[in-house]
């Protein structure tokens, strides 16, 4: 959101109103929610073949220097050093008591130079973060302007390569400047194989417009990106991690090396040390409701004896799935497969089960 209360416009926002989308606010942006197409046929269609979605309100920052590496090891709990060449890693800004500030994707470019993209929500907090633990650093911390689109499905590298943009030679969480001013690697939100392409504003339109003309490709909304990321079992800051969350309860501890765990210095590394010494005090688990009534974010849980046991912290149906899906953090103790627990919506109890996540199987290009 501008300081003056307004919120952020899309740059081609224009072409997403010729395609009849629905706006709405999100973090500090005027998004597209929904296409005439509808969030049901939007995530099967994602599922299916190729959805194309605008994620220019996340953003990118170049960081650069002799010192970058050092700058990221102390922000993150990664190792530069074990990272190749055009090879992603997810990770976490972390405050001191080991919470979440953001999660992120560092991608190294070169000996000196990274790429970090951070939730759009977190941006000015991200920034600030970096840029205080960079004082002092030979390093230089760069926010990209670009316009940046996803574009994930079944059908999303031909469909890429057919608009003129090659990325096949790229697996899964590998990135590479494919052109001046280019960013592009193989991940997403989603669960499905795809693909993020950040491109220089005046650039942006002409891509669009090529893959938008493909007819696999559909434009997907903010509605569809939610149910497919909760299908796929993933994590919205903000919602299912946060600063009163750390990466135990989480369950991402598998994003931290385990050297890192019990020697690292990153910012949040003793706590961090201290959380995983004591275990976690309760879990990250998929929630299955039973029936076809979704159970949404905020919702109480309890046990079978009627004990407050957990909260769900997102929550819809899948479209995929064929069947409601929830994720949420229920007692260490009540965090097994298959254990039934009850969700109050509207002064009724609903019994939902604990479920494996994720709930759609991921269909990442790995090799």
């Amino acid at each position: 959101m501008s300081d003056t209360g307004e919120l952020f416009e899309l740059p081609l926002k224009e072409l997403h109103e010729r395609a009849g989308a629905r706006f709405g606010a999100f973090a500090g942006w005027s998004m597209p929610i929904t296409y005439p197409l509808g969030v049901l046929k939007e995530h099967l269609h994602t599922r299916e073949k190729a959805g194309l979605f605008d994620i220019s309100h996340m953003k990118l920052f170049l960081v650069t220097g002799p010192e970058a590496g050092k700058v990221l090891e102390r922000a993150c709990p990664i190792d530069t050093g074990l990272i190749e060449d055009g090879q992603s890693k997810y990770t976490f800004f972390l405050d001191d008591g080991a919470g979440i500030i953001d999660d992120l994707i560092v991608t190294r470019l070169g000996a000196k130079r990274f790429m970090v993209v951070a939730n759009a929500g977190n941006a000015a907090t991200d920034e600030a973060h970096l840029r205080q633990i960079a004082a002092g650093y030979d390093c230089r911390i760069e926010p990209l302007d670009r316009v940046f689109l996803a574009l994930q499905g079944p059908a999303a590298e031909t469909a890429l390569r057919d608009a003129g943009l090659d990325l096949g030679a790229l697996t899964f969480m590998h990135g590479t400047e494919p052109r001046p001013d280019w960013f592009a690697s193989r991940s997403g939100y989603t669960g499905e194989d795809g693909f993020e392409v950040a491109v220089p504003p005046a650039q942006a339109r002409a891509l669009a417009d090529r893959l938008i003309a493909d007819e696999r490709i559909e434009w997907i909304g903010l509605a569809a990106r939610d149910s497919l990321r909760l299908e796929a079992g993933l994590c919205l800051h903000g919602q299912d991690i946060d600063t009163s969350i750390n990466p135990v309860d989480a369950g991402l501890m598998w994003a931290i090396p385990k050297d890192l765990r019990e020697s690292g210095a990153f910012v949040g590394a003793d706590a961090l040390r201290t959380a995983i010494a004591a275990g976690a005090k309760e879990k990250r688990v998929g929630l299955k409701p039973e029936g076809r009534q979704p159970v949404r974010a905020g919702v109480a849980l309890f046990d079978e004896a009627g004990n407050p046991t957990g909260r769900v912290t997102s929550g819809g149906f899948g479209p995929w799935a064929g069947f409601p899906v929830a994720m949420g953090y229920v007692s260490a103790s009540q965090a097994k497969p298959c254990t039934k627990l009850f969700a109050e919506v509207r002064g009724n109890r609903l019994p939902v089960e604990i479920h494996p996540l994720p709930f759609t199987p991921h269909r990442y290009r790995k090799g």
